[in-house]
């Protein structure tokens, strides 16, 4: 293998297959980076035995070949020399590969190409082109809803289905959370078909990582989820999970018309009430309660040993419900993933579901459980 390419051509992309291999553990296969160079193209591939990641870049190829090294390694040299261009070159046992430019020589140890296996080719019969950005900030919207903890099973990863007409829905929920976003797209509908797709949370945070707000490519294959960048040279691949995901339409449908009480509210205000109030949470108390009145909302949190806080802000509410506990932490994340300026906290009862709409968000909504918390009084003014 012989190769001439430029650094500014290869390094987002070996920075990107370096960040998939693991960095200590594991067989020396999944911490290699494989080169392998034909035609006009270098090749850059990397995998964590789970996830896979194909780059191909323009190169001046005098002799084609196949090698893996040190992933870590070959990535932090090629990060710290200057652009320009670099030549590579396996010798002839195939032992090392050396790395020449100018004057800077070095050679890494190379990896037998017979340890390479080829990698799940990107399944074209079905692939779409999809925004970059919009897959980004759908998961931004909801991975906050799905649970760290992978033993969870399914409310440790999204949902994406396709539903009625064109319209597609992305969700997740972990039990005090559930988040759902809706927009419509016959393409993708037809993609997900009547499985849709469920993606742990692992990989929604390097699927994240990889997005840039160009147009991608998506594809499915029954076991495996591909994105490919819009001028062909990046695939990035996954496995699907295959749990049973929950009933989540019929758990809508079960709610819909019992959210009987309606608290609008500007998002900004409440917001700035919370982070004021939220410094006098405890580990015991991790709420802020929300005193329910026609135009004027009583928000206040008070500890034992951290005082009280107590604010109003202005509101427009109706319903029956007079008081409700929400977590002030949770009620912070849930509203930064909003855009609108006025906010719909919709709820059934004081320990029954939440729901979160925003005037500008259209189909995007979050339910949420309020806490159930016995309010005491630590002090009075008797007291004092």
């Amino acid at each position: 293998m012989f190769l001439k390419i430029r650094k500014e051509d290869i390094i987002d992309g070996l920075l990107k297959a370096a960040a998939i291999i693991p960095a200590k553990t594991g067989a020396a296969y999944l911490r290699t980076v494989w080169l392998r160079a034909g035609g006009e193209t270098l090749s850059i591939m990397a995998t964590d035995s789970s996830i896979e990641f194909v780059g191909n870049y323009p190169a001046v190829v005098s002799e084609g070949g196949l090698t893996g090294v040190s992933g870590k390694k070959f990535c932090e040299l090629m990060r710290r020399m200057p652009p320009g261009e670099i030549t590579l070159k396996l010798d002839a046992d195939g032992k090392h590969l050396h790395i020449e430019q100018g004057r800077r020589k070095y050679k890494l140890p190379s990896n037998d190409a017979s340890w390479f296996q080829e990698f799940t080719p990107f399944p074209e019969n079905n692939a779409v082109l999809w925004s970059g950005d919009f897959f980004k900030e759908a998961i931004d919207r909801i991975a906050f809803c799905i649970a760290d903890d992978e033993e969870l099973g399914n409310m440790n990863c999204i949902k994406l289905a396709a539903v009625e007409g064109d319209d597609v829905e992305i969700c997740g929920l972990n039990g005090h959370l559930f988040g759902l976003l809706r927009f419509t797209n016959a393409e993708i509908h037809k993609v997900l078909g009547e499985s849709g797709a469920l993606i742990a949370k692992k990989y929604l945070l390097e699927i994240r990582k990889w997005l840039s707000n160009d147009e991608i490519e998506i594809s499915l294959s029954d076991k495996r989820l591909f994105l490919r960048t819009g001028n062909r040279g990046e695939i990035f691949s996954l496995p699907l999970k295959s749990y049973v995901f929950a009933d989540y339409r019929n758990f809508i449908r079960q709610y819909k018309d019992r959210f009987t009480s309606s608290l609008e509210v500007d998002r900004h205000e409440l917001t700035d009430a919370l982070e004021r109030i939220f410094v006098f949470n405890t580990e015991l108390n991790k709420a802020t309660f929300f005193d329910l009145a026609p135009e004027e909302l009583a928000l206040h949190c008070q500890g034992q040993d951290v005082g009280e806080g107590r604010e109003l802000i202005g509101c427009r509410y109706s319903g029956g419900l007079e008081k409700v506990a929400l977590s002030t932490k949770i009620m912070l994340e849930i509203m930064g993933h909003f855009t609108s300026d006025t906010l719909t906290l919709a709820f059934v009862g004081a320990s029954e579901p939440c729901r979160i709409t925003g005037k500008d968000d259209a189909n995007y909504m979050i339910i949420t459980m309020p806490v159930e918390i016995s309010e005491t009084t630590y002090y009075s003014e008797e007291a004092v």
